[in-house]
């Protein structure tokens, strides 16, 4: 608006002059003084407007200079915008797999809930028919105590009437007959009475089988809950040490001479060589070193994994004149894994019982080896992996740097 009022004025001044040369020229013969002094205050007119308009060129160059930094601007916060939107999209997919995995826990733990409920209704069904056993077994009891009275008072019966007179044997035979048969009817019951109380033992070690089951089911849903949750809090601990990494390198990964990724809870942390090394060197840059400080301030907070530096190199063979330093890539891929380890210990302050290195040379190649492009994505100088955690007590579980290995100073 400014600009426009200036340019306004500008125009009105000029035809305000051009107005002052037509009244004169109307107005018929002047005087000379008259002539001069107007010829006079039209150069005036003339350079100022001259002046004006340089002023209102320079004005436009510099909206223009304007205009091109604004649109320079919009195109770097468009880039920044897109960056977010790739981080956002990665974000949500392991939010994804996250849910699948929580999905699939639920509907184990869904399925262990129904078998203990089978169980439970199990359990109720014994405890009834458990139940009736020990109600017949009373019965066969009583009915077991009736009889025994009876042969009591028979066998009192036999030795009044052994006593008596002859008339009376037949009597006592048929009794002797009454108690063999009683006799033999409690042998019967005798029996049934032991196999009854063997079913009952039966029953009962079923019983506790069951009940074993049951609790056998509930320890382990009880320890799937717990493994869900201790893997749970795993990623995420994870993913703020990802957070934190990305944070820290966001210039480093912006270049693509890092990338992070995070595989469940895995965490892996890649370098491109130009990062860290010169070609057939083993010998850490200062850029580097600014990269591996930076990596340092967030691995050296981490107490329950196991570190493990990686060293790879592209298939070109060593050179002569590096012959004497590095026979094969083997050595060279072990000595820049050992010289990142050693620097973590030296200046990073990781403990050193969760760092390890290991030498690739180009056998675990990133990339094919046949370009030059793809030799420098291949030669990943160094690959830091974070598996999952394991007990220090574990035999599985190596976390040694041996001296002999790391020895000599990081340069």
């Amino acid at each position: 608006m400014r600009r426009r009022i200036s340019i306004d004025r500008i125009l009105s001044r000029q035809t305000i002059a051009l107005i002052m040369i037509c009244a004169m020229v109307v107005g018929g013969c002047v005087t000379t003084e008259t002539h001069t002094k107007t010829l006079t205050e039209l150069e005036a007119a003339k350079k100022t407007a001259a002046q004006q308009a340089a002023d209102l060129d320079a004005l436009r160059k510099k909206s223009q200079a304007q205009t091109d930094q604004l649109q320079q601007q919009l195109t770097g916060l468009q880039q920044i915008l897109d960056q977010e939107s790739t981080q956002r999209k990665a974000a949500e997919q392991q939010a994804a797999e996250l849910a699948k995995k929580r999905a699939a826990l639920e509907g184990r733990a869904g399925d262990l809930q129904a078998r203990l409920d089978g169980l439970e209704r199990e359990k109720g069904q014994l405890g009834n028919e458990l139940g009736d056993v020990r109600g017949q077994i009373d019965s066969l009891q009583k009915k077991l105590t009736d009889e025994t009275a009876r042969v009591s008072a028979l066998e009192k019966d036999k030795q009044q009437l052994t006593s008596g007179t002859a008339s009376a044997q037949g009597e006592i035979a048929k009794l002797q007959k009454r108690a063999a048969d009683l006799e033999a009817d409690a042998a019967r019951i005798a029996k049934e009475r032991e196999q009854l109380r063997q079913e009952q033992s039966q029953l009962a070690a079923t019983l506790e089988q069951e009940r074993q089951r049951l609790k056998a089911g509930e320890a382990d849903k009880a320890r799937l809950e717990q493994e869900r949750l201790a893997k749970e809090e795993e990623i995420k601990r994870l993913t703020r040490t990802q957070e934190d990494l990305s944070k820290s390198l966001q210039d480093e990964i912006a270049k693509g001479n890092i990338t992070i990724q995070q595989v469940r809870d895995r965490l892996t942390i890649n370098m491109v060589d130009r990062v860290l090394f010169d070609s057939g060197q083993a010998q850490v840059k200062p850029a580097g070193i600014k990269v591996l400080k930076q990596v340092g301030d967030v691995l050296n907070k981490i107490t329950d994994k196991q570190i493990r530096i990686e060293g790879h190199t592209d298939n070109v063979p060593i050179s002569t004149k590096l012959q004497d330093r590095f026979k094969t890539n083997w050595e060279l891929s072990t000595a820049r894994a050992t010289t990142v380890v050693r620097y973590l210990i030296d200046q990073g302050g990781v403990d050193r019982q969760y760092l390890s290195a290991v030498g690739y040379a180009d056998t675990r190649p990133q990339a094919a080896n046949d370009t030059e492009d793809g030799r420098s994505r291949t030669d990943e100088s160094k690959s830091f992996s974070i598996p999952e955690t394991c007990p220090r007590s574990s035999e599985a579980c190596t976390r040694q740097t041996d001296e002999s290995v790391l020895a000599g100073p990081l340069s």
